[in-house]
């Protein structure tokens, strides 16, 4: 069913119940919660989409304007990216100068993931993009800091000690964003909010590597971020597989909803 008609079957006219946009933006109502409310607009649940990482989409909502779903390729591009420069981080083979990631950060990760973030748009998916372009953005101006033209590594050549500082500072940043993104998908799948929420340890502890030096905290934040890709890598799976093209589909194990007063 097209996003139009399921709105103009769901939608029983402009909503008169100051109730409905008064307690939140989307408001479940009805003798059974057959209905919800969304920004004034009314719809029945069963015409709604359920919260799914393969679409980044963290609750009900209508079916998008767009047929093109362009998550899968925005997590698989930050999936790759992170899954390199973890196992850079966590020291693998040995490897411990990440340089190799610039390349994926500047392309994959960065500017085919930001791009993604503007279908989203596109599509109607606020949260599909925030996340994408956001973390699309992180990976760019990542890649920034080892390019030589932008001149970050020079200004700090004299201070090592301060250039991991200020690397913490940029981890903490993108980890209390990370923590908002945590918070908006705990009502939706057990995959799409591990994703985020390992992404989230994955950044305080690289961040307390930097800060203190500890190569362990930065070890552990390379096995986290391993983790983090793997996750996101599946959530791109399951916004792909469908039983026209695959034996294996996902099945969302949907997080517990509790009511609040």
């Amino acid at each position: 069913m097209s996003s139009t008609s399921s709105q103009q079957s769901g939608k029983e006219g402009p909503t008169t119940n100051r109730n409905d946009q008064d307690v939140s933006r989307v408001h479940v109502h009805g003798q059974g919660g057959e209905f919800v409310t969304i920004n004034g607009q009314k719809f029945y649940r069963h015409e709604l989409m359920s919260a799914f990482g393969g679409t980044l989409n963290p609750g009900l909502s209508p079916y998008p304007q767009s047929k093109i779903n362009s998550a899968p390729v925005g997590l698989s591009g930050f999936a790759l990216t992170t899954f390199i420069l973890s196992l850079c981080n966590a020291r693998a083979m040995g490897i411990t100068i990440p340089n190799i990631v610039v390349s994926l950060a500047c392309m994959y990760g960065g500017t085919v993931q930001f791009l993604a973030g503007l279908l989203e748009f596109v599509a109607g998916n606020t949260f599909g993009f925030t996340a994408l372009t956001s973390y699309g953005a992180f990976w760019i101006s990542y890649a920034a800091i080892f390019i030589e033209a932008f001149g970050i590594s020079e200004a700090y050549k004299e201070d090592e000690a301060s250039m991991e500082n200020a690397i913490g500072f940029f981890l903490i940043g993108w980890a209390i964003f990370t923590f908002i993104l945590v918070l908006n998908t705990l009502k939706s799948t057990l995959a799409f909010f591990s994703l985020f929420f390992f992404l989230l340890l994955t950044f305080l502890l690289l961040a307390g590597g930097a800060f203190t030096g500890r190569v362990g905290a930065t070890r552990a934040g390379g096995v986290f971020g391993v983790i983090t890709a793997i996750i996101a890598w599946y959530n791109a799976f399951a916004g792909t597989a469908t039983r026209a093209n695959s034996y294996i589909i996902a099945h969302p194990v949907q997080l517990p909803v509790y009511k609040r007063d």
